[in-house]
């Protein structure tokens, strides 16, 4: 049982890693988004 564990952990690890990462990046790029958006309505 701990063995599968493991190998769970080693295959969950990286996909959580790759979807946290990705989710990071979204959220940073939608931030900057706003902030464009923002910047041009009160100009």
């Amino acid at each position: 049982m701990q063995l599968m564990d493991a190998r769970l952990l080693l295959v969950t690890a990286p996909i959580l890693l790759a979807v946290g990462w990705a989710v990071f990046n979204i959220g940073r790029a939608a931030v900057g988004q706003l902030q464009l958006m923002l910047k041009r309505s009160r100009a």
